[in-house]
């Protein structure tokens, strides 16, 4: 190369939808009621949020936390230029998630096999076959759908799971008329070299797809994982405030990335997400007094760098 390095291009801006309420709430033993997950959702929109999961429409027995998603959509400020979505199984979900008054729903398969089988005994391909009803009833409904692939990295029961596995999923996404699919790395293994080679084949092989990547942090490449999906040309992101998360139905799942610190992260480095970060960090402050327990945010716990910056200049 000469002695000169190549310049990466960084994106101007990222998009970070906020999935606390769903992912990071979902796995906790302490319940919050339908006010307290209200509010925090009207302050994460205040903070700067524009796409908020708000919970998933499962059986209650499933998932108990997720139990009031019904009320807690109901309650909720419909504003301009916000959009609020939530995770659902089965039209049975769907129609639920229509009469509390929401436009958009997420679908949701394993790139696994093994994961898939060890879960509801399908295939991938089939639970997204499955999912065919569902996509007839929102075109006809006027609903928008997006869809999310599990495991799409990694998974406890086979390890690492390779991009054709994740690629026949997402045909078989494509086949429904799902446009908006996002590679979840459900249990933390993915790293950074695989998030960019299966960031560029994706975006190669389905163009037409808007992509979104969401990392669990739980062996410390959240944030590295992002950065790769950023040179892999991939500017949405999803995060939990306060870094709360986890998958009641994979072993090891863990923490998402923290909001406060992707905001913190891109906000370093001149992207800008939208958000203020302070605003953020005041919530993530009130969700850890909410679940009794500290949460695997790294700012809330250091700071902002700004803010070492000026406790430094002032001694």
């Amino acid at each position: 190369m000469n002695g000169t390095i190549a310049a990466t291009k960084w994106p101007e801006s990222v998009t970070i939808c906020e999935v606390g309420p769903r992912d990071g709430l979902q796995n906790e033993k302490t319940l919050l009621t339908v006010d307290q997950k209200v509010e925090l959702i009207e302050r994460t929109v205040e903070a700067g949020a524009r796409i908020i999961e708000i919970g998933s429409f499962v059986h209650p027995k499933s998932v108990p936390p997720m139990a009031d998603t019904d009320a807690v959509a109901r309650k909720l400020k419909q504003i301009e230029g916000v959009e609020y979505r939530a995770l659902v199984l089965n039209l049975r979900g769907l129609e639920r998630a229509e009469a509390a008054g929401l436009q958009k729903v997420k679908l949701t398969a394993s790139a696994s096999r093994a994961h898939s089988l060890a879960n509801i005994n399908k295939t991938p391909e089939e639970v997204v076959r499955g999912f065919s009803e569902c996509a007839d009833y929102a075109a006809a409904h006027g609903l928008e759908l997006s869809g999310a692939i599990s495991t799409a990295f990694g998974c406890p029961f086979e390890g690492r799971v390779s991009i054709d596995q994740v690629l026949a999923v997402i045909s078989c996404f494509r086949e429904i008329g799902v446009h908006e699919l996002s590679l979840s790395d459900t249990t933390g293994m993915a790293n950074p070299q695989q998030v960019y080679e299966y960031g560029m084949r994706v975006k190669t092989e389905f163009p037409d797809v808007t992509w979104v990547l969401h990392f669990h942090n739980t062996r410390g490449m959240g944030l590295a994982n992002v950065v790769a999906g950023m040179m892999a040309g991939i500017d949405r992101y999803d995060a939990s405030f306060a870094g709360l998360g986890g998958c009641p139905f994979a072993p090891g799942a863990t923490g998402n990335i923290a909001t406060e610190d992707l905001i913190h992260m891109c906000q370093e480095m001149g992207v800008a997400t939208g958000y203020d970060l302070d605003k953020m960090l005041a919530i993530g402050r009130s969700i850890q007094q909410m679940v009794s327990h500290e949460t695997a945010s790294f700012v809330l716990k250091a700071g902002k760098n700004s803010d070492l910056v000026k406790t430094t200049c002032d001694k």
